[in-house]
């Protein structure tokens, strides 16, 4: 179809002269309102003000302005209807080929916190009815809801004259879908219910990846419309490869985990799972303590760190082979390192500023259907820790506990840690029962384990599990308790003059 009329009107002023330009060149009359036709006008081209066609003036402070039947008859009328046509001609309404949109900012003013007053105002109702009315027409009417469409459209024109029917479809589909995420957020925002009776769930598409979790799945990354927050969706690549799906899901779990540790802290992930933690007086040193918790595993994982990257810790970085690092900066001497690593992918977030992940909620996929939880950020609460032994853990011990304990709830169940001076030593993740963790991190840690504390994210059902940790050396345990048998846990700490503390509180990461 041919374009001969178009209609801009827009928020996000991004591309918009170029558009009209290269439409005007195409001798397309176009017609705007508003801010719109005002930037539109003082950049020289032509712009037939909204108010001559419709023959009625904005009103409502622009509340009113495009919801006319002389717009949306030009948009909706059949083309080649004989009797869409002869209405249109008895009512001196011309059809309407072409329409741009971008909406208003609500998400994100609702982002950056804006006042109710404020978030009502940046409710948009006239641009989405002409998103819909277009995007319905799509036959008769090519729909442009975002910047980024704008250059192919005009080139299409270019080039065909026409804008095909294959394109038409899939802006109009790009179109329902901007409505749709859009009008989610607002029931979003007005909602009180945590778990409302419907849940509408829109993420714009960041990038396409190679492939899924295998090769022979497709896969892409998506962002929640809005999102400003320090993470893995916002975060800048400053170098190496492409990212790939297991990429971005490790580099999530180790972002997330290092902005929960407020010491100078780095975090080693393989597979989803912290392998090292450490912390340490400088980034270096937090690194290197990281590394050496599990030096086997390290070798092509995935690394967070809680300050900006330094030269010589960037240093350190390179003597092993990584996969990725994410950090929230890194200074010159940094980034000359690391670009020697022409694959090793670098993330920077800017500031992490807190944990940053209360009310979102995690959603988890099943077969026709979607699991749905507020996210896990309950940390330690003091009311509820209790010491169930005669002997307290030491000063050392408990803030050891208090890491590990920490670190665990970022370990998949069932899970055990063992750390000590604030280092993990030993993981135990992902098993059937509760003492094979236990087992595994006791294997990992070696002579480390003498000394260690041990932190399990769910009660202790039987004993073995203890022993199994006293035979290693291990001083202190910090579990959620509440178990039938926790009686005879607690005399399996107390026989080996071991200090036990209970949490109250069960972290399971399935």
């Amino acid at each position: 179809m041919r374009v001969h009329r178009a209609l801009i009107s827009v928020a996000d002023k991004t591309g918009v002269l170029e558009l009209a330009r290269g439409l005007a060149a195409l001798h397309v009359e176009i017609i705007s309102t508003g801010g719109t036709a005002t930037v539109l006008r003082d950049a020289g081209v032509a712009v037939t003000p909204l108010s001559e066609v419709t023959g009625f003036p904005e009103i409502l402070g622009g509340r009113v302005k495009t919801l006319h039947p002389a717009v949306h008859g030009g948009l909706l009328a059949v083309r080649g209807d004989p009797e869409h046509e002869a209405e249109l001609a008895r009512l001196a309404i011309r059809p309407i080929d072409l329409v741009a949109v971008t909406l208003y900012p609500f998400e994100e003013a609702l982002a950056r916190g804006a006042d109710a007053r404020t978030m009502i105002e940046e409710i948009d109702i006239g641009g989405v009815t002409l998103l819909r009315a277009a995007a319905k027409n799509f036959d008769g009417v090519v729909v442009l809801s975002s910047p980024a469409q704008y250059s192919a459209v005009v080139e299409e024109l270019r080039a065909t004259g026409t804008v095909g029917e294959a394109t038409r479809r899939l802006l109009a589909r790009d179109a329902f879908a901007r409505t749709c995420g859009y009008d989610a957020a607002i029931a979003r925002y007005l909602g009180a219910e945590a778990f409302p009776q419907r849940l509408v769930l829109a993420f714009d598409k960041i990038q396409d990846l190679r492939y899924g979790e295998n090769p022979h799945q497709r896969g892409a990354f998506y962002r929640e419309p809005g999102e400003t927050l320090p993470s893995v969706a916002t975060a800048r690549q400053l170098g190496g490869k492409e990212l790939s799906y297991n990429n971005l899901y490790d580099l999530d779990a180790a972002l997330e985990l290092v902005r929960e540790l407020p010491d100078t802290a780095a975090v080693v992930v393989k597979h989803g799972i912290p392998c090292g933690v450490g912390t340490g007086d400088t980034l270096r040193a937090a690194y290197l303590n990281a590394r050496e918790g599990d030096p086997v595993s390290a070798f092509g994982g995935i690394v967070a760190l809680n300050r900006p990257v330094d030269g010589p810790t960037a240093e350190a970085l390179v003597e092993t082979f990584l996969e990725a690092v994410i950090a929230p900066g890194f200074d010159e001497d940094a980034r000359a390192v690391l670009a020697h690593k022409k694959s090793l992918r670098v993330m920077e977030t800017g500031s992490l500023g807190g944990r940053g992940a209360a009310g979102k909620l995690d959603l988890r996929r099943v077969r026709g259907g979607l699991l749905v939880q507020d996210r896990d950020v309950l940390d330690l609460d003091e009311a509820r820790l209790v010491v169930v032994t005669s002997r307290a853990p030491s000063p050392r011990e408990w803030q050891d506990l208090r890491f590990a304990w920490t670190v665990c709830r970022y370990v998949r169940s069932n899970a055990i840690v063992l750390a000590r001076d604030r280092q993990v030593v030993g993981v135990g993740a992902g098993q059937m029962n509760r003492v094979e963790p236990v087992r595994l991190a006791v294997r990992q840690a070696g002579e480390r384990a003498a000394g260690s504390v041990m932190a399990s994210e769910a009660f202790f059902p039987f004993p073995d599990a203890v022993e199994v940790a006293v035979a290693a050396g291990v001083t202190a345990v910090m579990h959620p308790g509440g178990a039938k048998r926790d009686a005879d846990v607690i005399a399996a700490a107390e026989a080996a003059g071991m200090a036990m503390v209970t949490t109250g509180i069960r972290h399971f990461r399935h």
